[in-house]
């Protein structure tokens, strides 16, 4: 069975909850579970993991190595400060999608430069939580 890890980094807990003009109405763990519907009916064996822990996620991606064939990743703030996020995934060598639910490029400054979109497969952002079922959908495509 192919397996797919979701990763959420720091606040992304919050959805539904924190600045629903940009992140919606929605809960992270309703996502989840439509992702997770959705991953079944396809053969997929989804797993999630999310952290405000920059460590718990770069962990979660090490025990990864050799047991998750794809992983789909909103870093959250992480993108734009986690050279450490960055090496990990470079590390175990698993492809991967980086998501943003809001488009950073239209954000502040700070918010435009991301650590890990240069050794991603593919970049989503600006979709709302629509881009957690583009990504997806693309692996589902390619598997």
């Amino acid at each position: 069975m192919y397996k797919v890890l979701l990763l959420n980094g720091p606040n992304l807990n919050l959805l539904g909850k924190r600045e629903s003009n940009i992140y919606g109405n929605i809960k992270l763990s309703n996502i989840i579970l439509d992702l997770k519907n959705i991953a079944n009916k396809n053969n997929i064996l989804l797993k999630d993991f999310q952290s405000n822990s920059e460590g718990l996620l770069i962990d979660k991606i090490h025990k990864s190595y050799k047991k998750i064939n794809y992983i789909i990743i909103n870093p959250g703030s992480f993108t734009h400060t986690s050279i450490a996020l960055r090496d990990a995934l470079l590390s175990v060598k698993i492809p991967f999608i980086e998501i943003h639910i809001s488009n950073i490029f239209s954000r502040e400054k700070f918010r435009h430069k991301s650590y890990i979109s240069d050794i991603s497969n593919g970049i989503i952002c600006g979709f709302g939580i629509y881009g957690y079922f583009l990504a997806l959908n693309y692996i589902i495509k390619i598997i």
